[in-house]
């Protein structure tokens, strides 16, 4: 007869090559596991909170990921990396991938992001007002949206500016 309280928790995956088992000397030694691959699944979980989804996949999970609905969240230079990566948000399996609403949505979103990236900043608010109506709710992300093309329209990039966005947070 407890209250139910959701938790809600943030989750990162990446796909590669690690090394996992007892780390250390013989005095002290931790079951651990290590590697780049690993640092970025760590970093994208802590996306996971900034972006307002559940699930933050790295471009090798996306690539393996086919039968899932998958959106891209960003391009990202997270903490301790110097080349950025593409982020995305898992959303559903099949059923979701299948949908015309997903369908309709993914294209709107990925129109959003290339004029966004294009430093089309006019477009960009206007297909980003259409996909706050639309059946995802990804109202964090798309605050950021336009928190930053306000930002770009008062104060643009430069014109070689390919879209990243360097994270200063883990």
């Amino acid at each position: 007869n407890r209250k139910h309280i959701p938790i809600k928790i943030g989750v990162g995956l990446n796909t590669g090559d690690c090394c996992v088992g007892n780390m250390g000397a013989d005095q002290r030694f931790n079951y651990s596991v290590l590697g780049d691959d690993v640092n970025l699944a760590s970093r994208l979980e802590g996306q996971s909170k900034p972006y307002g989804v559940g699930v933050v996949i790295g471009p090798r999970t996306k690539e393996q990921a086919t039968g899932y609905a998958v959106l891209e969240l960003d391009l990202i230079k997270v903490k301790g990396k110097t080349r950025p990566v593409n982020i995305y948000a898992l959303l559903g399996r099949k059923a979701v991938l299948d949908s015309p609403e997903f369908k309709s949505q993914e294209e709107k979103h990925n129109r959003m992001l290339s004029a966004y990236r294009g430093q089309n900043w006019n477009e960009a608010a206007g297909l980003l007002a259409e996909c706050r109506g639309m059946a995802f709710d990804l109202k964090t992300l798309y605050d950021i949206y336009e928190e930053r093309i306000k930002t770009f329209q008062a104060a643009p990039p430069p014109r070689d500016w390919d879209g990243t966005f360097t994270a200063t947070s883990k």
